[in-house]
């Protein structure tokens, strides 16, 4: 019996907030792997903030998601048939699979996880992209050192959540910046934040000054926008900026840049944008620490599952919403 695979393909280029008009659900019999070829089952995709820039047309760090193509997506999938010498059924392995129940690959870019180590969804955060981004982006990037001041904005987020417990590992105080009460208690009293900034209900600018009264040594920023305009009259000399998203931005038709610009030269600090398929060579690194941190309690991760493939474009929303709460994953089957 044929299985049917189920996909979600880029409809339209959304100009502002991505909707589900912009998607085509189809179906159509699951593929067969050629020679050399692997085909896998989907069992989470991961949802990113990324996902909303792979839909523009222009140039980008990755190509845009064509028209009619299967919307992009990194995931973790058990291998059902396999002609490639590396992989064999029955593996789980995580890769850009995109929305779909069924994918067939050509093995680049596909890693072996092991479900026995980590639940399959954390695969996709802590030990996925968000995991491996906020490693290097804070210490390559950001390079914190003890005692300085740390600020994460997007802080309970799947990338803020790991920078903001590194940066406590590294023994600095850290201060996160997230949406409401109920997220920045989570980033207190359960990813370890000295505070936490409530957007929605808090003059930054002014709490800013109440937490970091020396200034900020290292901003990580999630989310651009007026944000990153506030951090930015805060910053201590020498202060490190790293750029990873701005998703403040990413549904809008006219993307405001920083005003406060200026703070950069007076400050003599940096800003610098980082994309994390930069460090490809050197993910074992990154998964060796962060593994070791959340099996000794250092650390913790927290992840968003929501259930059924046909969630997707409601689901996709909730990253602009701000409605998740951790990685945010979508579960497609057992």
């Amino acid at each position: 019996m044929t299985e049917t695979n189920r996909q979600y393909l880029l409809k339209s280029r959304p100009a502002g907030m991505v909707g589900a008009e912009h998607f085509e659900f189809t179906e159509s019999p699951a593929p067969a792997p050629g020679e050399g070829e692997l085909l896998v089952r989907n069992l989470f995709i991961s949802l990113d903030p990324a996902m909303r820039g792979w839909l523009n047309e222009g140039k980008s760090y990755v190509p845009p998601v064509g028209i009619g193509e299967v919307m992009r997506a990194m995931s973790v999938a058990r291998v059902v048939a396999s002609n490639h010498p590396k992989f064999a059924e029955g593996d789980v392995v995580s890769g850009i699979f995109g929305v779909q129940d069924y994918a067939v690959s050509d093995g680049k870019g596909v890693v072996k996880v092991d479900p026995n180590l980590a639940p399959l969804p954390r695969y996709l955060g802590t030990l996925g992209m968000p995991g491996m981004t906020a490693y290097f982006g804070l210490l390559d990037i950001g390079k914190p050192e003890a005692g300085q001041t740390v600020v994460v904005s997007g802080a309970t987020g799947a990338v803020g959540q790991v920078v903001g417990q590194v940066a406590k590992i590294k023994g600095c105080r850290v201060v996160g910046i997230a949406g409401g009460p109920e997220k920045c208690r989570h980033a207190v009293d359960s990813l370890g934040y000295d505070a936490c900034i409530d957007y929605k209900s808090e003059d930054v600018k002014k709490a800013l000054r109440t937490h970091c009264p020396d200034g900020v040594d290292v901003y990580f920023d999630n989310v651009g926008g007026e944000i990153l305009d506030a951090v930015l009259t805060r910053l201590a000399m020498h202060a490190r900026i790293v750029i990873c998203g701005a998703i403040s931005q990413y549904n809008s038709t006219a993307v405001e840049g920083p005003k406060n610009y200026m703070s950069l030269l007076v400050n003599r600090a940096s800003m610098t944008g980082m994309v994390v398929f930069d460090y490809a060579k050197r993910y074992g690194e990154a998964v060796n620490d962060l593994a070791t941190w959340l099996g000794n309690g250092d650390m913790v991760s927290q992840e968003h599952v929501i259930d059924g493939l046909d969630q997707f474009p409601d689901a996709l929303l909730k990253l602009f919403s701000g409605e998740n709460f951790g990685k945010l994953v979508l579960k497609v089957a057992d």
